[in-house]
């Protein structure tokens, strides 16, 4: 089993930035991959970010490029979403997920198996 545990949501003004975590514990083979995403109310969920834990390599969607970056600290076992230069579309609720890499298609929702409670992102102007 893998248990995943979002902090860091709040509010915050346009432009400015916020830090998401995300603590992990279980059996790493099934959490090598790990992505960060977000559901606004009345949206489907959408992937932001993702990591492949053995290489680092990530992946982001288009529409966060050059703003939030994926990160993971092994030794602590966290991964982090660094949000920059937020802006009113942003807001949403965001959870991070964890599942094994194998075939994975790195912003489907429908690829992962374990999924945090979320945490409250707002963005206001």
């Amino acid at each position: 089993q893998v248990q995943l545990v979002e902090s860091g949501g709040g509010s915050v003004q346009a432009g400015g930035s916020l830090r998401l975590s995300c603590a992990v514990a279980g059996d790493y083979s099934r959490r090598a991959c790990m992505a960060w995403f977000r559901q606004a109310p009345g949206k489907e969920r959408e992937g932001v970010a993702h990591i492949y834990g053995t290489s680092g390599s990530t992946v982001y969607h288009d529409s966060v490029k050059g703003r939030f970056t994926i990160s993971q600290d092994n030794d602590k076992n966290t991964l982090y979403l660094q949000m920059n230069s937020l802006k009113d579309e942003d807001t949403a609720i965001y959870y991070c997920a964890a599942d094994r890499c194998l075939g994975m298609r790195p912003l489907s929702a429908r690829m992962y198996t374990y999924w945090g409670q979320g945490t409250q992102v707002t963005v206001s102007s």
